[in-house]
Formats: C-alpha cells, structure tokens, sequence
C-alpha cells in the first residue's frame, strides 16, 4: 500500500526542487522531516508541506502506520512556464522564463 501526495503549480524551477526531493528519497519518513528541517533551501518548505499531507493520507485513508512509513519516490515535473520579458539597451527585449513545478511525494510501509 502507498500513499501520494501532489503539490502543482508551485513557482520554482524544477531543477532547484529536485535538488532537495534527491536528499529525502528512500529514507524514513521522520528522518526525512529532520532532513527538510535543516536544509536551507526554500523547496524544503514546500516538500515538508506535500510530504506531510502524504502521511497524513497514509494514515487516515489507508490506516497505515506512520513510524513504518519511507519515501518510495518523490519527484518533480515541469509545470507551465510563465514568460516574460526584460528590457534591455537600445530598444531590445531580454525574455525572463519564470518557470513552476509540480511535486509528488511517494509514501510506502515496510514490512
């Protein structure tokens, strides 16, 4: 049994976020909240928010027990891509791609 979560549209690159997905996978759910803890990086706040609401389901909805529970995946994809544009010397135009992501964390119990 496995739980999931997904967080879309969040306003980050997904190149930034799975540097952090990349520190949490695999691990133990509690082990990998201390990790999101102490990580100085801005997706560690979000991934703490997806990754929450997939313990959460795993407990209510499928009764599983939280203290078994590991992160089976977690990966990101590309959301749509806001473009924009920057001006720049003698008339020119400098596109800015403000890009977002969509973020599903995994849950899974160990026998």
């Amino acid at each position: 049994m496995e739980a999931k979560a997904i967080a879309k549209y969040v306003r980050m690159s997904p190149m930034k976020v799975g540097i952090v997905l990349n520190l949490i996978k695999g691990k133990n759910v509690n082990e990998a909240f201390a990790i999101l803890k102490y990580t100085q990086k801005d997706a560690a706040v979000v991934i703490d928010k997806v990754l929450k609401s997939a313990v959460a389901n795993a407990e209510n909805n499928l009764n599983l027990d939280v203290s078994r529970l590991i992160v089976a995946e977690a990966y990101v994809g590309p959301g749509p891509t806001l473009k924009r544009f920057q001006p720049h010397a003698q008339g020119r135009a400098f596109r800015i791609n403000k890009r977002s992501s969509h973020i599903t964390v995994i849950v899974k119990e160990i026998a």
